[in-house]
């Protein structure tokens, strides 16, 4: 696909009725991911399983891009196939594949291994936030007392959940909200990147090479992290042996977490830029701690406080501050960040 050309003419929008669908179906297979990255980081390493999951997203990605290009509802997708990528196209699918894939993916399960589903969910609950200020870096949306008063409301209620729960071994610890945050703020810049060249490639097409990145990236990792897991020190009867010990549970999480929490969220997400401002689509994530803490309290019997409930409540508060202020600025936004 030669860079110069043009963008593809514009798709009318959807009905609300299937955009609310498509809202709803991403916030719960993303609240489910959660619950499934918990149970696979049972018998896997959070560098094992992240690893894992972006090759397996990755392979799982190609028969179903082959497949949907053979529809006529990806009759776009098929189109740019025929033509010839550009290097600026395919460095644009290596940065959005790094960030939105590897870095997002890879810290959000290795995250879940040191703190709590509550805390993560709140912290991916605030991705509204983190787009807000690179939109503001970006200089594609004005700051405002507004905001900056609902990302003050966010972080109080950030430190009143950590003040409350404390930190030991026991509990959610900074380390893990940390790495979770990263995650998070890496596919914020994905969203907020992957919105400037909506418009120039379709759905598919965008989802499909941005996860052949990233799991081009992250294979090497894969591989090391396979032959470790074969040859540890209690798989004293041999690889096949240790592979088969672990309960297919763990391998059914992982595949969730590949095929539904990466290839078909994502197939939503980046066909929802395609109509919305990437503010308006993040918006939905304040649904995911609720959520998602409903999970794992039933599922997995996680414990929540009453300063961590307040604390979540709180963020909320914010993220909701946050974006009303930004609502009458949604049609700006859309301009703000026009396909290249």
């Amino acid at each position: 696909m030669n860079s110069s050309s043009a963008p593809s003419p514009a798709k009318s929008a959807p009905g609300r009725a299937f955009i609310v669908f498509s809202v709803a179906l991403i916030v719960a297979i993303w609240a489910v991911n959660f619950i499934a990255a918990k149970i696979g980081l049972r018998h896997l390493s959070p560098l094992t399983m992240g690893s894992f999951r972006v090759v397996f997203a990755g392979l799982a990605m190609l028969p179903t891009y082959l497949f949907c290009l053979r529809l006529p509802a990806f009759a776009e997708a098929a189109a740019a196939r025929r033509r010839r990528f550009s290097l600026r196209d395919y460095a644009t699918f290596a940065y959005l594949g790094f960030f939105g894939v590897v870095v997002n993916q890879i810290c959000f399960t290795a995250g879940l291994h040191y703190t709590s589903v509550t805390h993560a969910s709140v912290i991916v609950g605030m991705g509204p936030i983190y787009i807000l200020v690179l939109a503001v870096l970006l200089r594609l949306e004005r700051w405002t007392w507004r905001k900056a008063g609902g990302m003050a409301i966010a972080l109080a209620g950030v430190t009143l959940m950590a003040g409350k729960s404390g930190i030991s071994t026991h509990s959610p610890t900074l380390h893990g909200d940390f790495i979770t945050l990263c995650g998070s703020v890496g596919f914020s810049i994905y969203a907020v990147l992957g919105k400037r060249v909506a418009g120039r490639y379709d759905a598919l097409t965008m989802t499909a090479y941005n996860h052949f990145a990233g799991a081009l990236f992250v294979l090497p990792l894969a591989l090391f992290e396979a032959r470790r897991l074969g040859f540890a020190p209690d798989s004293s009867r041999g690889p096949a042996a240790a592979w088969r010990a672990i309960p297919w549970q763990t391998w059914a999480a992982t595949a969730y977490m590949a095929v539904f929490g990466s290839v078909i969220a994502y197939l939503f997400y980046y066909w929802l830029l395609r109509f919305m401002p990437a503010s308006q689509v993040s918006a939905f994530t304040y649904l995911l701690p609720v959520s998602a803490t409903i999970l794992g309290i039933l599922w997995l019997g996680e414990q929540a406080t009453r300063g961590e409930f307040l604390g979540a409540a709180v963020v909320l508060l914010g993220v909701y501050t946050v974006e009303s202020a930004r609502a009458p600025a949604s049609s700006s936004d859309r301009s703000a960040a026009p396909a290249e």
